[in-house]
Parts: C-alpha cells; sequence; structure tokens
C-alpha cells in the first residue's frame, strides 16, 4: 500500500490501481461487483499461482481476467488491454459488454 501511496505511478498491478483507490476499493467498482449477477473470485497473483500449480506459472502475464467455459478458464481482460484501460468506468463497460455477447459465461463466471 505505501509504494501505491508514495509512487503511483510505478504501481504494477494495473488491475488494482483502477478499482481501488489508495486506501479503499473504489465505490464504483464494489456497486458493480455486489450489484453483479456472475461469480467472481479475486485473486493476488501469488494466490493465484498457489492455487493453480504450475499449469499457470508461465501462461499468462498479470493481471488478468480470465473466464470460465465451464470446464476450462480462458483470458478476456490480458495485461496489454488493461494498459489502455484508463478508468474504473472503462473496464465495467468492458466486463458488460463481453458479458453481453458472451451469455454462456454468465453460468460459469469470470
Amino acid at each position: 500500500m505505501a509504494h501505491k501511496v508514495v509512487s503511483p505511478t510505478t504501481y504494477e498491478c494495473d488491475l488494482c490501481a483502477l478499482t481501488h483507490g489508495s486506501f479503499t476499493e473504489k465505490n464504483k467498482w464494489k456497486d458493480f461487483r455486489n450489484s453483479n449477477f456472475i461469480e467472481m473470485e479475486f485473486y493476488h497473483k501469488d494466490e493465484f499461482l498457489s492455487k493453480y500449480k504450475s499449469k499457470w506459472l508461465s501462461k499468462y502475464t498479470f493481471p488478468i481476467i480470465l473466464y470460465s467455459d465451464g470446464e476450462r478458464l480462458e483470458p478476456f481482460i490480458t495485461a496489454a488491454i488493461f494498459k489502455e484501460i484508463k478508468t474504473v468506468e472503462e473496464l465495467i463497460e468492458n466486463i458488460k459488454t463481453f458479458l453481453n455477447t458472451n451469455k454462456s459465461v454468465e453460468k460459469s463466471g469470470l
């Protein structure tokens, strides 16, 4: 957290930079998460790598949003895309657009 406050332009996690302020989760993101009808799970990189072990170690660059197609996890928003998203509103719109065009994801989750 200190790194984020002291030097926000060098903070490594583009997802956290969008969804959280200096100390707490942004209200717009929290409201979206709480009102959304789809199951979402969030992991820090170390937690994710620990849970999914070696099969994910070198496959993706973080941060990343993956979705479940019911059998496997597939990328939806990659680290490269995160660099282009400038606001939490843009992130939410990206997710809404994806969900509207991929109705099968609703049953499996992000």
